[in-house]
């Protein structure tokens, strides 16, 4: 599933061909919504919410989109050619006269009032991309169970939106803490949010996602310290680092989560 970073960068490219453009065409390709025209609407703007799209046009409509784990859109410029996969996954086409915005493999794609969109998003906790960031919230919530495993509460989008596996994975590596550590052990929980929100904005920009300081990349070429490196010596200690599939409290959602057992202090995955 997309990071909130990733999700911002989509926003922003759909932002800059789209606002302030009237719709041409729309095609939105999933059965509720066959019928719907937005063609003759301005778009107003698109914003990220978390891990949620929100594309808003004039009249007071907002086309709420969510990636999971691997939908995309697509931004093209006239008679260039979609490159985003076949034909048949894509969902959503909005086009000015200039740019054509193409959504592959949504499995979220709704249109609602914009006055309603806090139905969708409502639940959502500070949004660590969002100009309304709330460090002091986003605390009360992370720590309102203090026996959850850090791992899962730092996956809760209720406490705070914008992480996935792979910076739930480096956050709890630079905290020095495993996945499983429950929430109320953590000494400094405030000093994780810090971290958080400052890898999400360094990385905003960029699409070669990175976590490893300075020193590391002067001697290497690896840019995350344990996610998608299982078996391979830690950057820091060189023990192997270690990967389970958890469900983080979803069932169903099983997703590798990676650590290394020597510089993470706390337990392990059940079982181990």
């Amino acid at each position: 599933m997309p990071e909130g970073d990733t999700v911002w960068q989509a926003a922003r490219r759909l932002h800059r061909g789209l606002a302030g453009r009237t719709l041409v065409r729309s095609d939105l390709r999933v059965p509720r919504l066959a019928t719907v025209d937005l063609a003759g609407r301005t778009v107003i703007d698109v914003i990220a919410r978390g891990k949620h799209l929100l594309t808003r046009f004039s009249g007071g409509l907002t086309l709420h989109s969510h990636l999971q784990m691997d939908g995309s859109w697509k931004v093209y410029a006239p008679g260039q050619r979609w490159s985003g996969g076949p034909g048949h996954q894509i969902r959503a086409v909005l086009a000015t006269d200039d740019t054509t915005a193409v959504g592959y493999r949504l499995p979220v794609l709704e249109l609602l009032r914009t006055a309603d969109e806090d139905h969708v998003v409502g639940h959502l906790g500070p949004d660590l991309l969002g100009p309304d960031w709330d460090a002091g919230e986003a605390l009360r919530r992370l720590l309102a169970d203090p026996s959850r495993p850090v791992g899962s509460a730092l996956l809760d989008q209720r406490n705070l939106a914008g992480i996935g596996n792979v910076y739930m994975a480096e956050l709890c590596f630079l905290a020095r803490f495993t996945p499983w550590t429950p929430v109320g052990d953590l000494p400094s929980p405030e000093r994780l949010l810090g971290a958080a929100r400052r890898l999400l904005e360094a990385n905003r920009e960029w699409p070669d996602r990175t976590t490893t300081g300075p020193a590391v990349r002067s001697r290497s070429t690896e840019r995350l310290y344990v996610y998608g490196r299982a078996g391979r010596s830690c950057l820091i200690c060189g023990t192997p680092i270690r990967t389970a599939s958890e469900s983080h409290g979803w069932t169903g959602r099983e997703r590798p989560t990676y650590w290394c057992p020597r510089c993470q202090r706390g337990p392990g995955p059940a079982g181990r």
